[in-house]
């Protein structure tokens, strides 16, 4: 079944947070989304393994991606 109006679709949850980190950084991640995964020792299994465990964590993230893509879009 395709997904035509899901902005996410075809985009993995390691793709999406390696995206975030390489724009903001773990340091400022952890300030923008305030999880333990983020703020302690961060890597991304530990984030994979939490946020796929954490559907609000989960819905937090792919909201900054989105931002973080649209916002993008129009500055570049």
């Amino acid at each position: 079944m395709t997904q035509p109006n899901n902005p996410l679709h075809g985009i993995t949850l390691e793709q999406l947070l390696n995206e975030l980190v390489a724009r903001y950084g773990w340091p400022e991640l952890g300030q923008r989304i305030d999880i333990r995964c983020f703020t302690q020792d961060p890597s991304i299994s530990s984030s994979l393994k939490f946020l796929r465990r954490t559907p609000w964590a989960r819905e937090r993230v792919e909201s900054l991606y989105l931002d973080m893509r649209t916002r993008g879009t129009r500055n570049e």
